[in-house]
């Protein structure tokens, strides 16, 4: 009898810690032991364990250098930061700019890897649906769902793990079923038919009433009808908008009929602004060492359409299912609750906080002020690189009053970080619908506009609409993507006059960019050159690199 390996090394089917170790709502697990050929992918359960290793493949995705931080640091939000004598590798990614750190070639290859590991899992359960036989109900209609509601949730995270690459890469290999083939580059376009062609099928097949909001507590990160809908109408906008091509094989008006959709479902709502982000609402309790976490609406909260889960049980022993950038956002060694200590990446932007229209309630959501909030003095300037004075909240780890990791788990302020990403809120759905010309634009962009604690419109442009954006979404991974879509040239150009003079290591250092450098590389990032290595040269570097 074959042992079916579940950990895979060179693509990675799935792994069987992930059912012992992920602790947050749906993603608990009983282990199996004694997965074979002969008894797996036989039984509905086994149907729904591959697809818990499927959202799984997708949380391990944050280690390495995930989507997340590209966006953020190559984005005119944030300058790249880290140590004052850590090598110049998000330099790099700021500038898009190989010369600040002309050895480093591999910063991509574990995000790269965990990409296509993940991938392969969801390819792999999408052949094999089809040959489950044993269902729990025995009525035809309701297994001809069931399979369909998993096809549509495991095509929506290879659709979303796709549109990562993409954007990151532009040029990848475009996988539809489990292989380890060499496979050369794709066609951009190619690979964004296969994403649009995912999201319908899931906004489609995905029944609404799969996972009520009422019941996030135990199913929230699970991927909905409303999540697929809100997804394609932010590839159809990146993908109209950078390539100037509408053949997605879906229309406009369906996207927005998508969004429409997810609005008139009641499923979801805006709420108050600080109430999003811990770090935003936690209020130290000095005498009992706690934090007051009462302003925080949690996680699943109305305003969440789809979030990346993350939990706390990370260790050094083969438990990895907590956030594995989040570090990378904490002040330079420094806890000053309630926010926690960090590796000191992703420093603030001046000009984008001076940017904020007067009495926008986000600024101080957003931003960590480390003069205003008297934290410099306790901040060892002469350890970090390019310091501004600012730092970002939404994704500051937390700390207790007497400086220990508010984490679960281990406590171990690198490894157990359990902050969700939130990929889709609410208030972007209403963006992109108004973007798109619903007929309730300027009610859409109100509801988001006031909410800030800003005057009402009357009317709405584009141009109003990309400015909301830029401090409705500050900090959260949008803002590079939103820069691209408005064209290569404006978005160099808009990176490019952010030169400001920052200190590094306690002294004054200038930042200044290239827009040249940045037209050519496109936007996109460096192949790693072990991925390029182990295909014999199958794949070829993006140019600019």
């Amino acid at each position: 009898m074959k042992i079916f390996k579940l950990n895979i090394l060179i693509a990675g089917a799935l792994t069987l810690s992930i059912f012992s170790s992920c602790a947050d709502s749906f993603l608990n697990s009983e282990p199996k032991t004694s997965l074979l050929d002969e008894n797996f992918y036989k039984t509905e359960a086994d149907a729904e364990m591959a697809l818990v290793g499927c959202y799984d493949g997708l949380q391990s995705t944050s280690s390495g250098f995930p989507i997340y931080l590209v966006a953020t640091v190559a984005s005119d939000e944030c300058f790249g930061g880290t140590g004052a004598n850590d090598g110049r590798g998000y330099q790099m990614i700021d500038r898009l700019d190989k010369s600040q750190s002309p050895a480093d070639n591999n910063v991509f290859n574990d995000t790269w890897s965990k990409y296509y590991k993940a991938i392969f899992r969801c390819n792999n359960l999408l052949q094999k649906l089809p040959t489950v036989s044993s269902w729990k109900s025995t009525d035809t209609t309701v297994v001809a769902k069931t399979k369909k509601r998993i096809e549509g949730e495991t095509r929506f995270l290879r659709a979303l793990m796709y549109f990562d690459l993409v954007r990151m890469f532009e040029n990848v290999p475009l996988l539809t079923e489990p292989s380890v083939n060499n496979t050369p580059q794709a066609n951009p376009s190619d690979v964004y038919k296969l994403i649009a062609s995912d999201l319908k099928f899931a906004a489609a097949n995905i029944p609404a009433d799969a996972y009520p909001k009422a019941q996030a507590a135990t199913n929230d990160g699970r991927v909905t009808r409303y999540a697929a809908e809100a997804m394609l109408a932010r590839v159809y906008l990146f993908y109209t908008g950078y390539y100037a091509k509408d053949d997605l094989g879906v229309t406009k008006p369906e996207v927005l009929a998508g969004l429409e959709d997810v609005i008139s479902s009641n499923e979801f709502d805006t709420i108050p602004y600080n109430k999003l982000w811990r770090a935003a609402s936690y209020v130290p309790v000095p005498a009992s060492n706690t934090l007051d976490k009462s302003g925080y609406a949690g996680k699943g909260n109305k305003e969440v359409v789809f979030a990346q889960k993350f939990n706390s049980t990370s260790d050094y022993n083969g438990m990895s299912d907590g956030n594995g950038w989040l570090v990378m956002m904490g002040m330079r060694g420094t806890n000053f609750s309630p926010y926690g200590k960090g590796w000191g990446a992703c420093t603030v932007n001046p000009q984008l906080v001076n940017a904020y229209p007067n009495g926008d309630k986000r600024r101080t959501a957003s931003v960590i002020d480390l003069v205003g909030e008297n934290i410099e003095s306790k901040f060892n300037i002469t350890d970090q690189k390019e310091y501004t004075g600012y730092t970002v909240k939404k994704y500051s780890p937390t700390a207790l009053p007497d400086g220990t990791s508010d984490t679960g788990g281990s406590k171990d302020f690198q490894s157990s970080q359990d902050q969700d990403y939130v990929q889709i809120r609410y208030a972007d759905v209403l963006l992109m619908a108004a973007e798109l010309g619903s007929p309730n634009a300027v009610a859409y962009f109100n509801k988001v506009h006031k909410r800030a604690g800003l005057t009402a419109v009357t009317t709405v442009s584009l141009a109003d609409i990309q400015a909301e954006r830029r401090f409705e979404f500050a900090f959260e991974g949008i803002r590079y993507w939103d820069l691209l879509r408005t064209g290569l040239d404006n978005a160099a150009n808009t990176i490019a006059a952010t030169a400001q003079t920052v200190k590094s290591g306690g002294v004054a250092d200038i930042i200044t960019y290239d827009a040249t450098k940045i037209k050519a590389t496109k936007g996109f990032m460096q192949i790693p050159n072990t991925q390029i290595t182990l295909s014999g040269g199958v794949l070829k570097q993006n140019q600019g690199w």
